[in-house]
C-alpha cells in the first residue's frame, strides 16, 4: 500500500486491485464494490480529516446506537464516463442538499460539503478504471452516515461515521414488473421520516413487499396512511401514472420523498410539450381510467432503476393489466435522460457536473 497526502484528506492505495475478477457484462446490482471507499469520523463535535483507503470490513462497538436505535441515512448517486473518458455526476448538487436534509431530520451532523463532494470526486479519480463508457454501463455511488457513540441510552449519538462506497452497475430491474397497491401497509406517515433517506424507511418496507412477492408482484404502489385512498410511491421510487396523454405524480411531502430523477423528467416532460400535473392522485382514478381505457402507462422512477414500466397493477384482489404501446412516455423519456447523463445529448438543463 502506499499513502498520499493531499493536504485536505489521505489516500491509502489498495496494493493490488481486484477489478480483473470482475465480469461487467453479467453485474447483480450493488454486490460488487470497487478497491477503495471514503472514511470520515465526527468526533467531539468536529469532523476528522477524510481517509480515502482500500474497500474492507470495519469494526464498531456493540452498543454503537445505528443498531440501536436505527440512526443511519444514505443517498443515492451515479457516475458515468463519456467518449472521451471524462468522468460526469448528475446533479450532485440535489444528492448532497438532500442527504445533509435527512441528517438534520435524523438529529444527526450535516458533512462539509469539502468532505462530501471533493472526498467523492478524489474516490472516482482513483477508481475510475470501474466506470464503464458505453449507455447503461454506470457506477452506483452510496454515500452514508450512521451512529457510531456507544451506550444504548435511547439519546441521539454523539460520534458518526460518513462514508462512501462505489458499485459498478447496469439494470436494477430486470424482466416484467407488477405491482399490488397498498391497502393496508403505509411506507410513511405525516410528521414522519418518509421525505428522509433513512434506512428504516426501507426496512419497514420489506415485509408489505414479500407478501406482495409471495403473490406474484415485484413491488408495491404505497397508499397514504389516514386514507389508503392516495397514490404515494411505487416499492422505493416515485411513480408517475399517464391518464390519456398527460402525466400525473403525487407531490412531495412529509411522506414522499424528493426523487431527483422524479423532478428532472417533470422538467423534461415539460420541455417535450407533454402535459404534467403534480397533484394528489387517487386509487379510484387509476381504476377507473383502467377500466375506461384512459391509463396508458405507470412507471418508477429512481435513481438505481432510472425509469421501471409497469405493465399491471392489483387491487382488491383484481389485477388490471395495463396496454402495450409503442413509444411509450416511460421509454422517451429515459432515453433522453440517459442521454444527458452519458454525454450523448446537450445537456440544456446544466444537469451534468465534471469531475
Amino acid at each position: 500500500m502506499s499513502t498520499t497526502h493531499t493536504g485536505k484528506i489521505d489516500i491509502i492505495k489498495a496494493a493490488a486491485s481486484k477489478i480483473n475478477e470482475v465480469d461487467f457484462e453479467n453485474l447483480s446490482f450493488g454486490s460488487v464494490f470497487t478497491d477503495h471507499l471514503l472514511e470520515c469520523d465526527f468526533i467531539n463535535g468536529e469532523w476528522q480529516k477524510p481517509v480515502i483507503k482500500p474497500y474492507a470490513p470495519f469494526l464498531l462497538d456493540p452498543s454503537a446506537r445505528v443498531f440501536h436505535y436505527g440512526q443511519a441515512i444514505f443517498e443515492g448517486m451515479k457516475a458515468y464516463k463519456d467518449e472521451s473518458d471524462d468522468i460526469w455526476l448528475f446533479r450532485p448538487d440535489e444528492n448532497f442538499k438532500r442527504f445533509n436534509n435527512s441528517a438534520v431530520r435524523m438529529a444527526m451532523p450535516e458533512v462539509p460539503e469539502d468532505v462530501f463532494m471533493n472526498g467523492l470526486n478524489e474516490l472516482l479519480r482513483l477508481d475510475e478504471a470501474w466506470i464503464k463508457k458505453g449507455k447503461g454501463n454506470t457506477l452506483y455511488i452510496r454515500p452514508f452516515l450512521i451512529a457510531t457513540g456507544q451506550g444504548v441510552i435511547a439519546n441521539p449519538s454523539d460520534d458518526y461515521k460518513f462514508m462512501v462506497i462505489l458499485s459498478p452497475a447496469k439494470s436494477y430491474y430486470s424482466g416484467e414488473v407488477k405491482v399490488l397497491i397498498a391497502e393496508h401497509f403505509s411506507r410513511a406517515a405525516n410528521g414522519g421520516i418518509g421525505a428522509a433517506k433513512a434506512a428504516g424507511n426501507y426496512a419497514a418496507q420489506f415485509y408489505p413487499t414479500s407478501l406482495a412477492n409471495a403473490a406474484g408482484f415485484q413491488q408495491v404502489i404505497w397508499t397514504d396512511d389516514a386514507t389508503h385512498t392516495k397514490l404515494e410511491e411505487a416499492g422505493t421510487m416515485n411513480v408517475f401514472f399517464r391518464i390519456n396523454d398527460t402525466l400525473y405524480t403525487a407531490p412531495t411531502s412529509e411522506r414522499i420523498l424528493d426523487g431527483i430523477t422524479r423532478k428532472s423528467l417533470i422538467d423534461m416532460a415539460k420541455k417535450e410539450g407533454i402535459a404534467v400535473e403534480v397533484r394528489p392522485v387517487l386509487v379510484s382514478e387509476l381504476v377507473e381510467a383502467s377500466k375506461n381505457g384512459t391509463l396508458k402507462e405507470i412507471f418508477g422512477a429512481g435513481t438505481a432503476a432510472v425509469v421501471n414500466p409497469i405493465i399491471g397493477f392489483s387491487y382488491k384482489e383484481v389485477y388490471y393489466e395495463l396496454p402495450k404501446i409503442e413509444n411509450s412516455y416511460a421509454s422517451q423519456l429515459k432515453d433522453k435522460l440517459t442521454n444527458i447523463q452519458h454525454k450523448l445529448a446537450e445537456d440544456t438543463f446544466g444537469w451534468t457536473v465534471k469531475v
